[in-house]
């Protein structure tokens, strides 16, 4: 017995002594992985942003702006960029104050010529939460200093901490058994382990003791995957990338949209033929091109006098015509729903709620009960089209706020990803709408919520924190109700590159010439150019003021400006959008009067459905392009001028009230409001110099270029991607455990 108990001691000594290795030897591992790859994701994000970095390198704000955005990482805490000789050149809004480029400078003193050799270098502060690494930036030979990344460390110290935790228990557990069992059981003790070890191995569900080593190498492997990602924000996108992103992140699973407006219509003409139109929508500007890139179903009101006459017997049509990469499933709406849904509760109700036009928001019941019934017909239709349990479906827009809880109640393991295309007003605002919480909690519904700006974004977390029970998790972005969890990201949208409606056009002189011929104008005219739908939010009647206030003060622009508004007729069975037309036609007709001639026409108001191509021939042929929105998401028209100017001439005169305004600062910005301004930024656009026009759109169409809609597209379905690996790896987990 004596004896026994000195090996039970033995032993539990032998544990304690393995126990302490065993963590040495975890944490030196871990501690290892964590530094590399702190390492590894600065160089990532930094080699990632290094176009933008070179080109912004001696501009502070355009410098802080970037940073910022590799900052938006949730594991850095902030960027700062040094100078060659460690001076301080700009920063992240969020940069803690105890790290400074000076600082730096001389805790990097033991090894000198580190970054002028191309390495990067990492720093450990005091704490043991907080890591700095200091990647080198050159531009083409030169070296023009580093960038530091500061990183939160603090959940390698939680995981530190819950490995310890299972070591000590695992401890405790063998110690108490120990010190019971006989001689007997401790020399088959060893036996047992081993063969219990190789069922884990063999995928046995794991036992608790296991459960730690099983999380972190999920842990690990989650890291990889995620680095990996990093590489998206690397390379231009292109078609061809978004279908390579889907097939590596999504296996290549099919995507259905829903979206009220459809991005072909089928219209009888007066001799009864067919035509094919493509409606005037910012939003199938940019989504068209990604369904063709991606193929699936888009699942739209079909709103077109020879819809139904071409749709199988499923309600499905393959488009674009001639290549039918994906189809549209239309959805019939009667009168009455199409008057509640889209007239009343979307237009009168949400589009005048969320723009800041001065137009009231009217809202009725009877509208509201109509919105839902129709987004519960869309959700119906939706989940006819999904062959999976766990589809991916992308929501888009006012029109369906409440269809994403009604897709989540009927599909719970969907991805649902949604994006709002106008800006979404401030809590005090949203609480005009009766129906404020039943829209927020239908957009909770989503695993991704996306707006254009990160204004956006703020004002929706303060419209939840005001109005719902709900945890916001403001670091991460996310809302948490109902057991169930949003991302809330800013994905500011933009158009394809390059244009395929430019296939095919002539040249930039050659339209220029075509539309002059069109117009009657001389060979010395001027042309300035606005592309909208009639509606108020668009700023129309100021902008036919500032070409007025512009012909009144500037008199060399008389007889040789004209200004030409494409206008799409839309909303027309509202009341304030047929007195938007009846004014708008007014103006133009007052300043055609006071300033035009019988062979002159200062405004040129061209109200019809134009056709894409016609609208490029036009945006080619303008020497300035005027964007005058009152208040807009994003506005594409300032985007498509700028792509399809491919001979870089041409002046963009742009409202600071849209989302471009923000992305393209080397436009001309105007307050709309401003007559005076606005004319004054026309006048000023109608003399740039060439060189000036050159240098303008050259920036702008880099950005454009890099910043197109297939990036849109990829960093949203990468989130996706993300969200659904690690949902599954849960589901995984608990059920591995149960």
């Amino acid at each position: 017995m004596h004896r026994a108990t000195r090996l039970v001691l033995a032993l539990i000594s032998g544990l304690a002594l393995l126990t302490w290795a065993a963590w040495e030897i975890v944490h030196r591992t871990t501690d290892a992985w964590f530094q590399k790859d702190v390492s590894l994701r600065a160089e990532l994000a930094v080699n990632g942003a290094r176009r933008s970095l070179t080109q912004t390198w001696n501009d502070r704000r355009g410098l802080s702006e970037v940073l910022s955005d590799i900052a938006r990482d949730e594991r850095i805490m902030g960027a700062e960029a040094c100078a060659a000789d460690w001076a301080p050149l700009g920063k992240s809004h969020e940069f803690p104050s105890r790290v400074s480029c000076a600082e730096l400078q001389g805790r990097m003193a033991t090894d000198p010529g580190a970054l002028r050799e191309g390495r990067s270098l990492s720093v450990a502060l005091p704490g043991g939460d907080v890591h700095v690494a200091v990647v080198p930036v050159y531009s083409a030979d030169s070296h023009l200093g580093a960038v530091v990344l500061v990183h939160d460390l603090s959940y390698v110290v939680r995981r530190e901490g819950t490995a310890k935790g299972y070591l000590l228990a695992a401890f405790g557990f063998l110690a108490a058994a120990a010190s019971v069992l006989s001689f007997a059981a401790f020399r088959y003790s060893w036996r047992r382990w081993s063969l219990e070890l190789g069922r884990q191995l063999s995928g046995a569900a794991p036992r608790p003791e296991f459960r730690p080593l099983l999380r972190d190498v999920r842990s690990f492997m989650d890291r990889v995957l995620s680095e990996r990602e990093a590489e998206l924000e690397a390379g231009d996108w292109t078609p061809a990338r978004l279908k390579q992103t889907l097939r590596r992140h999504l296996h290549g699973e099919r995507i259905v949209v829903v979206a009220n407006r459809e991005p072909y219509i089928h219209q009888r003409g007066p001799n009864g033929e067919v035509t094919v139109q493509h409606p005037a929508s910012g939003l199938v500007t940019a989504l068209e091109p990604v369904m063709r890139a991606c193929s699936g179903t888009w699942v739209a009101h079909g709103s077109g006098s020879a819809d139904r006459e071409t749709v199988d017997s499923n309600d499905h049509v393959r488009v674009p015509p001639g290549e039918e990469s994906y189809q549209i499933r239309r959805v019939w709406l009667t009168r009455e729903e199409e008057q509640g849904y889209y007239y009343g509760f979307s237009n009168e109700g949400l589009w005048a709620l969320c723009h800041i036009a001065h137009t009231r928001p009217a809202f009725r019941a009877s509208d509201f009960d109509e919105y839902r019934a129709v987004n519960q017909k869309f959700v119906d239709r939706v989940c006819e089209e999904v062959d999976t349990d766990d589809p991916i479906i992308l929501v888009q827009d006012y029109h369906f706020a409440l269809a994403p809880r009604m897709l989540r109640q009927r599909l719970p393991r969907a991805t649902v990803i949604t994006f709002w295309h106008i800006p979404w007003p401030n809590s005090e605002r949203l609480g005009i709408c009766p129906f404020h919480q039943e829209l927020l909690d239908g957009l909770l519904g989503s695993s991704i919520l996306g707006f254009h700006t990160q204004a956006d974004c703020n004002n929706f977390f303060d419209g939840v924190d005001r109005y719902l029970e709900a945890r916001i998790d403001r670091e991460h972005s996310a809302v948490e109700r109902g057991g169930g969890r949003t991302l809330v990201r800013p994905y500011p949208i933009s158009v394809e590159w390059p244009l395929h409606w430019l296939e095919g056009l002539p040249s930039p002189d050659e339209c220029r010439r075509e539309v002059f011929e069109e117009l009657g104008l001389g060979a010395d005219a001027l042309l300035g150019i606005g592309v909208d739908r009639l509606d108020y939010t668009k700023g129309i009647e100021e902008r036919i003021s500032a070409v007025e206030r512009l012909l009144e003060s500037h008199a060399e622009f008389r007889g040789r400006l004209t200004f030409v508004q494409l206008a799409a007729p839309s909303r027309t069975v509202i009341e304030r959008y047929r007195q938007l037309n009846e004014s708008v036609e007014a103006l133009a007709a007052r300043v055609n009067a006071r300033f035009g001639s019988d062979r002159y026409r200062p405004i040129a108001l061209l109200r019809a459905h134009h056709e894409p191509p016609r609208v490029f021939r036009f945006y080619r042929a303008a020497d300035v392009c005027y964007v005058s929105s009152l208040h807009d998401g994003m506005n594409l028209v300032a985007k498509e001028f700028v792509a399809a100017r491919e001979d870089e001439r041409g002046v963009l005169v742009l409202s600071r009230f849209t989302g471009a305004a923000r992305e393209m600062p080397e436009a001309l910005i105007v307050n709309p409001y401003d007559i005076e301004e606005a004319s004054l930024a026309m006048a000023a656009a109608l003399r740039m110099a060439e060189d000036e026009q050159r240098d303008r759109m050259r920036s702008m169409r880099a950005f454009v270029s890099e910043f197109n809609v297939y990036r849109w597209a990829g960093r949203m379905l990468v989130d996706a991607a993300r969200l659904r690996r690690r949902e599954r790896l849960r589901l995984g987990f608990e059920e591995a455990t149960r």
